[in-house]
């Protein structure tokens, strides 16, 4: 039963491992790195360009995602954020900025190549409140209740165990902390097999969550106020869209909020 979610990680990792080592290696061109090959739907486009012409290039060219969660987070001095699925590092390193040295960024990837990148892309930036964690999103190594934010940039939906996600994310965020996620999502009409005709996983498009399932997802891990706003079409009846959820503050005469609902 555990087959499945394991070679579809496997299959994530080698593909974005390999997009690691293609960035490193076009850093050593005489022109510097080429952008991945993703379409105006993906990837440092979706990012303005004074955002993009202060990051190093590598970390530019390594951007794979559907959106700028950085932009719709609302990051504040001071704040601590992880961003999930970290990559090349452009939204930590944004982040890191947005929060300033009082603040802290991490990054969490299950990637060695990705780590080793972005690494190097934080020490160009000369970023020092930023650090990268090695591990997956559905076990996020930091304690309970010690972050203000959690970000994702079109990661979430390549998971195989995406309540997990949702769980750990409720667990590592501080009561009223938030989320500011990027993600693609699908019609509610469309089936999971129609979901998977329209482009592959590591396409960020077969795993994705209808509307309904990704709001059902984040409530039952115990968030409030979910928006899922659609930004722009990826496919047919699938969309690239900012999620933002909160995790309610505990309420008043009680000795917290009940964990999230059994799955």
């Amino acid at each position: 039963m555990n087959e499945q979610p394991i070679d579809l990680r496997d299959t994530v990792r080698r593909w974005y491992a390999a997009a690691a080592v293609k960035v490193a290696e076009g850093g050593t061109a005489c022109c510097g790195p080429q952008p991945l090959e993703v379409d105006e739907n993906f990837g440092s486009t979706l990012y303005a360009a004074d955002e993009r012409d202060t990051l190093p290039a590598d970390a530019v060219a390594a951007s794979l995602g559907c959106g700028n969660p950085v932009a719709v987070a609302e990051l504040r001095e001071g704040e601590r954020v992880l961003d999930l699925g970290s990559g090349g590092g452009i939204d930590v390193l944004l982040s890191a900025r947005r929060v300033g040295p009082t603040g802290r960024a991490y990054g969490l990837d299950m990637t060695e190549e990705m780590l080793a990148l972005a690494l190097a892309n934080a020490e160009k930036a000369d970023a020092t409140n930023v650090e990268f964690l090695k591990g997956t999103i559905e076990a996020i190594p930091l304690p309970a209740g010690t972050l203000d934010v959690v970000i994702s940039n079109c990661v979430i939906n390549l998971s195989a165990d995406k309540p997990a996600v949702f769980a750990e994310t409720y667990r590592v965020l501080k009561p009223g902390g938030r989320i500011g996620v990027s993600d693609v999502v699908a019609d509610d009409t469309l089936t999971p097999e129609q979901r998977a005709e329209r482009g592959d996983h590591v396409g960020c498009i077969a795993g994705a969550l209808s509307f309904s399932e990704y709001r059902e997802g984040l409530e039952r891990a115990g968030f409030t106020d979910v928006q899922i706003t659609s930004t722009h079409s990826v496919a047919d009846g699938m969309h690239s869209a900012i999620v933002r959820a909160v995790k309610p503050h505990q309420s008043e005469g009680t000795s917290g909020r009940p964990g999230p609902k059994p799955r």
